[in-house]
Order: structure tokens, then sequence, then C-alpha cells
């Protein structure tokens, strides 16, 4: 420092800090070769804690409030240096102003997946990430154990510190928790009040304190989570209601054709292959025929309608046991995949070529 602050610094008797910062947790007042007069006023606010270091060691501590820098208010200060000069020469001291609010600016979350044992899906990895608030509880630990004569501690330098205890701390949580992953959710305060509470007992020894510990998010690996997607939507559509199976098959096969639109396949192609394979295959034809539509298509087959009930389907060679078992009539119902609706097995060139290898009724006696 030059003459100029030199001067400054005999002249100035009100030692304050008004911070500027969201980010700073100490800083060091800064006085021409740290010489206090006796009789400066120190203004110490609130959520602030001042410090007196005398050569590396402390020795007093002022909450709250204003004070008159004298003999009588710094008695451990004069025990170590006024009697040399009869307590009128300045303070040879340092000042450390501590912030005690909390700073809730810090963010956490992992790098790498924790592993835990879920009790429904076994060994699963999860991934977390939220913020904490952080405050110091004890300001002398905290300038002995991590401060030492930084004249400006922020909050970056100790961030990665916590961040790397809160993820020490994360697995241990959610293991001894016993919650299913897909329960976690609804217990995010619970699990957030317990790692509060651990990393307090963890950091107490360094002068902090994690008030405030929230989890946004926990979440699964992609493939896990498309399978619990796929797991749910099967839940949904087979869920004991009257034709589960039929909703469940149509589940199946849409999934089949979507897959087939995801490879390149045009939409014609797909609806073709939808009609005519993959969900013919899947799909259980209806019970009672159809007034205004038929069952679905399924390629090759024949359906029969006799007294209202429906049976099939029969490829031709099963058509023609229909025929010569006399279940197949002309006036049978005939329905297939193609066909606008139900007609009578006589008017249908591809049936009744079946119908003249049935022989006439046998003559009345």
């Amino acid at each position: 420092m030059g003459l100029l602050d030199k001067i400054k610094g005999e002249l100035v008797d009100i030692v304050e800090w008004l911070d500027d910062t969201r980010d700073t947790i100490v800083w060091r007042f800064p006085r021409y070769e740290n010489e206090i007069k006796m009789g400066a006023r120190l203004v110490v606010r609130e959520s602030q804690t001042a410090v007196f270091v005398n050569e590396g060691v402390i020795a007093d501590v002022f909450a709250p409030g204003t004070y008159t820098l004298e003999t009588q208010n710094l008695p451990v200060l004069s025990t170590l240096k006024g009697w040399k000069h009869g307590f009128h020469s300045p303070f040879k001291a340092e000042v450390y102003f501590v912030s005690t609010r909390q700073f809730t600016d810090m963010k956490w979350g992992t790098k790498n997946p924790v592993m835990m044992r879920d009790p429904e899906l076994g060994m699963v990895r999860v991934r977390a990430f939220g913020a904490f608030s952080a405050r110091v509880s004890d300001p002398q630990l905290l300038l002995r154990e991590l401060v030492g004569t930084d004249p400006q501690f922020r909050t970056d330098e100790v961030h990665e510190y916590l961040r790397q205890n809160v993820v020490s701390h994360l697995a241990s949580v959610l293991a001894s928790s016993g919650i299913p992953v897909i329960e976690l959710a609804a217990h995010h305060g619970d699990l957030g009040t317990q790692l509060a509470t651990r990393l307090t007992d963890e950091l107490s020894d360094l002068g902090i304190a994690v008030p405030k510990f929230v989890i946004e998010n926990i979440s699964l690996p992609p493939e896990v989570e498309e399978a619990l997607d796929k797991r749910t939507s099967m839940g949904i559509v087979s869920s004991g209601s009257v034709g589960s199976m039929a909703a469940f098959q149509q589940f199946q096969a849409g999934q089949a054709m979507e897959a087939a639109a995801d490879g390149g396949g045009s939409a014609g192609a797909v609806i073709g292959m939808g009609l005519g394979q993959s969900v013919g295959n899947a799909i259980v034809p209806p019970t009672q025929p159809a007034a205004t539509s038929g069952p679905p298509p399924l390629p090759g087959g024949w359906y029969l309608g006799n007294g209202g009930a429906q049976t099939g389907p029969f490829d031709d060679a099963a058509l023609a046991g229909q025929a010569a078992s006399g279940t197949l009539t002309g006036s049978t119902l005939i329905w297939r995949a193609g066909m606008a609706g139900w007609e009578p097995a006589a008017s249908v060139p591809d049936v009744a070529k079946h119908l003249g290898a049935t022989p006439p009724p046998l003559p009345q006696a």
C-alpha cells in the first residue's frame, strides 16, 4: 500500500461489511497493516459474525450489534496485545466477517449412476439431481478448517466438496429406505430431510450445516424407463375388462405396425401388412356378425354364419368338409377379407363350387 492508503487507514474508524455479492461466505476487513484504532466502531449486521484474529489465533467473536473497540469488550485481545502499550496503541489484528445466512444456490447431481437394489426390479442404476442450502454453523471452526487466511472465501471454493458428500450419502439413504423406484417421487421430501440431517452431522466438524435439501428428480436408465412404459401400457389395455385379451392383442399388433413404420416403410405398406398379417394373426374375430362391418381380415379364411352364430375361419379344404357335412348350404351366410358384407354361399362362386359336390336330399319314402 502507498502513502494515500496509509493516511486513509488512519482516518477509518468504522469496521463493517456491506456485502454486495451473493456468494461470499467470509470477507477480511482491509486495514492498513491490520491496525485498528482504539475506540473504533465495529458494526456487525444481522446474518453476520465478526471474528478477531491475532497473529493467527482467534481472539474474540462478535454477534450482530454495534461495538466500540475498547479493552473492556476485547478482554482476550487486550490480554494478548494491550499490556505491551498501555492499551493506547491500535489493535494490530485481522477482522473476518462471516456470513451466517443460508446460501441457497447450491446445485448437486450424480456424475455417474448410483447402484441400488429395488424390491421389484432388482439391481438398478439411478441418477438424481437437485439443490440444497448451506450455512455457517460455527464461524471459528470454518476459519480454522477451511478459510485460513483467504481474504474472500466464496461458495464455489466449497461447493464441489459439499456435492461429493451429497453423492456419497445418496446411495445409502436410497438403499436403506426400502422404497421401490417407481414410488420414490412420492418420498422426495422425506429423503431430502434424511440427507439434510446426515450432511449436517457429517459437516459439523467444518462449521457448516445443511438446513434444506431438495431432490428434484431421480431417474432410471432410458431402456429401463422404456420397459416400464410398455409394462404400464399393457396393464392399461389388459386390466380385467370384457374382451381384454383381444385388446391386448390389438396393442401388440399396434406396436408391430409402429415398429414397421419406424423402419422406413410407407404408410400403405404398413397398413397392408397390418391388415394382411400382423393384425390378422393377433386379433380374435368377434363372436357376433357385425351389421355394418365384418370380422377383422384374415387372408385365405372363410367365415360361416348360421342362425346368428359365427364359425371359422376355414380354408378351401375345410370349406368342402363343411359342405359335405351339410353345415354349409346355399343359404349359409359367407364372409372373408375383401367382401363388403355377408352374402349367401350360393352367390359366391368360390364357395358355390363346393356346394355342387353336396348330394341332394334323399327322396321321401
